[in-house]
């Protein structure tokens, strides 16, 4: 597709299979996991990883995504900005290892985020795809959030409403003064909760609320990698999402000061007076 062709043209369910196809390149990596081949390095604060296998599944991610929409923006966690000289207006937002500590120690809770926004900046389709759970987690807008696992689809529809016993997700930052920042205001916001679960990827916490595993999830400072596909994925099971308001990164995206100000939320709707503005 040239620029001239505009973003109208190609409908969420389009967009869809082909992040489908993405995410599933990007999973086939992770699939692979190899102890002795990890390449771990840490890219700045203490527990932030990344591996061979981020760099790969991304590289991967890509190949599908530029092969069959070549005029496609492109942004990711490892390798930034790929912007065409003709774009179409659609932008791809990849994050190919989401939940990599959790990679690193062999604990399952990984996957591969895809998700693809028009030039207004809404979010059209997304896949998480997690291959040590088995589970394809996907929406496209309009027509619901689904879950594949052991050759059977469900359609999400989100928490129980009421119910006994409510769970909370969240996540922390890696730095140590912002993460007490975030201990002190989630104390607060527990209370309100019979527990909380720190599960190491956003994105799939944002599929566990779709799924209705959790009740809520809520963490500041996330990148918009992070949630792309899962708050949509959320929003499509009928949830209450909050999204960051986050600069984009065709324009350089967000100050770390922004950022870590913003809070991503998705909730039944029961639950979404519970946050803080």
């Amino acid at each position: 597709m040239s620029g001239a062709e505009g973003a109208s043209q190609v409908s969420p369910a389009e967009l869809l299979e082909m992040a489908k196809q993405a995410a599933a390149a990007g999973a086939r990596v992770l699939a692979g996991r190899n102890a002795e081949a990890l390449q771990a390095s840490n890219k700045g604060d203490a527990g932030d990883w990344v591996t061979a296998f981020d760099v790969a599944a991304e590289h991967a991610v890509r190949g599908v995504i530029s092969a069959a929409r070549p005029n496609d923006s492109i942004t990711g966690e490892e390798h930034g900005t790929t912007r065409p000289a003709e774009p179409t207006g659609y932008r791809w937002s990849i994050d190919p290892l989401d939940g990599t500590t959790n990679f690193i120690r062999n604990i399952v809770y990984y996957g591969t985020s895809v998700a693809v926004a028009d030039a207004d900046g809404v979010w059209l389709a997304g896949v998480v795809n997690a291959p040590a759970l088995g589970r394809v987690y996907y929406a496209a807008r309009g027509q619901g959030a689904w879950l594949e696992e052991n050759g059977t689809l469900t359609r999400l529809e989100g928490p129980v409403p009421g119910r006994k016993g409510q769970i909370l997700a969240t996540g922390f930052n890696y730095d140590p003064q912002v993460r007490s920042e975030q201990a002190a205001q989630f104390a607060e916001l527990l209370k309100d909760f019979a527990d909380v679960r720190r599960l190491g990827s956003a994105a799939l916490d944002l599929c566990l609320v779709a799924d209705g595993t959790h009740d809520a999830f809520g963490e500041r400072g996330l990148n918009e990698h992070d949630f792309s596909a899962g708050a949509l994925i959320a929003e499509e099971a009928g949830c209450w999402v909050r999204r960051p308001r986050l600069a984009s990164p065709l324009d350089g995206g967000p100050t770390d000061e922004e950022r870590l100000d913003a809070w991503t939320c998705a909730a039944s709707l029961e639950l979404s007076g519970k946050f803080p503005l």
